[in-house]
């Protein structure tokens, strides 16, 4: 008996188990080379494929070579094409810059051109405005004029005298004219009868129309339109009593209004102003149609004053009928002189052609040609 672990096993079970467990272990054994047998043919096919996975890998690596190799060249033909794109990229980036200096340049050429030009606008603007404020004193001026009757009727006076000096010719009229009746017209112009000397007088209603002009309120406008009827009413009737006298000046005088806006007005708002004025044989004018009326005067004091002339017109003409009949007749008997002179040329150069003949003759020694002949002198007359 055997021990094992404190159990009692008989020797002829434990050999038994050995034997047992030798048999197993060959069993396993067998086993274990069959399986390697068919592990062998199995692996077969994994060897053929593992070989043909080398020479797979082998060209792999082969080709990656020659990638490698182009690779390489790429690289290298990539850094040539970049070297040259950077060197014609620093010759288009030199040629830009020159273009843009040279656009600089221009540039701040015509902007000091520009500047320059604008300081002298700058400059014409300072004087312009100078003008300006000037002018705006000049209307102040006049407004101060305007407001006061005297001077408005000074500038009346003023402005229908230079109309009438570049109108009419300075003998033409009497500026401040005093009439019969001791009344003194601003104007008088010396027409022939008829219709005689007309009387101008300078009216200014200022008043009455800024009064019109300001109007709000149709209240207002009635006033102030009352107000501008009765001012041009009295001028009328003014002018018509003082300026209009019989024998002594025309039958009609003029009522001269110095501003074209206070005529426009009349026309177009109270045409019954016109009428009374016309009826009053006052005609109202404005510096444009005065103007007009002016020349119309002028163009009658010609008419009248070439009728006046006519007589010494007609004795001029004959004096100058004489001159040109005697002028002919002087012109004739020169005409005979310069006849007669060029037959004594012509008669000259005949005896001068025959002396030369002569001359010839002698100098060729042909004295039998010498032949007497009757003496042929065309004589020379003196001038008659």
């Amino acid at each position: 008996m055997i021990e094992i672990a404190g159990y009692q096993i008989a020797e002829g079970t434990l050999l038994l188990g050995g034997l047992v467990l030798l048999v197993l272990l060959f069993l396993m054994l067998f086993l274990g080379m069959r399986a390697a047998a068919r592990s062998a043919k199995m692996t077969e096919p994994l060897v053929h494929q593992l070989g043909s996975l080398g020479v797979r890998v082998q060209q792999l690596s082969d080709g990656q070579q020659q990638l490698a190799g182009g690779l390489t060249h790429v690289s290298e033909a990539q850094a040539a094409a970049q070297a040259n794109m950077l060197q014609l990229m620093e010759k288009r980036l030199a040629d830009v810059s020159g273009k843009m200096n040279e656009n600089l340049t221009g540039s701040a050429q015509r902007t000091a051109k520009s500047l320059g030009e604008l300081q002298q606008r700058l400059i014409a603007i300072d004087k312009a405005q100078d003008n300006i404020t000037k002018l705006s004193g000049d209307v102040l001026s006049l407004q101060d004029i305007l407001s006061n009757k005297q001077t408005r009727g000074a500038f009346g006076e003023i402005q229908l005298t230079d109309i009438v000096t570049k109108a009419l010719p300075s003998d033409a009229y009497t500026m401040q004219a005093t009439l019969s009746n001791g009344k003194r017209a601003d104007c008088l112009i010396h027409l022939p009868n008829p219709p005689g000397p007309i009387a101008i007088d300078a009216k200014f209603p200022l008043e009455a129309y800024e009064a019109l002009r300001r109007a709000e309120n149709d209240w207002q406008v009635n006033e102030a339109a009352k107000m501008l009827r009765v001012s041009i009413k009295k001028h009328i009737k003014d002018i018509s009593e003082k300026y209009i006298l019989d024998g002594e000046t025309a039958d009609g005088a003029l009522m001269f209004l110095p501003s074209e806006a206070i005529y426009a007005e009349l026309h177009a708002n109270f045409p019954e102003l016109v009428r009374e004025g016309f009826a009053a044989k006052v005609w109202i004018v404005s510096p444009t149609t005065c103007m007009a009326t002016l020349n119309t005067m002028r163009a009658i004091l010609k008419d009248a004053r070439m009728r006046e002339q006519a007589g010494a017109i007609r004795t001029m003409l004959r004096h100058l009928h004489r001159d040109v009949e005697i002028v002919l007749e002087r012109a004739g008997k020169l005409e005979t002189h310069f006849d007669q002179a060029r037959r004594d040329v012509e008669g000259i150069s005949t005896a001068a052609e025959r002396a030369g003949k002569r001359a010839a003759k002698l100098d060729n020694f042909d004295f039998e040609e010498l032949a007497p002949e009757p003496p042929n002198v065309v004589p020379i007359k003196g001038p008659e």
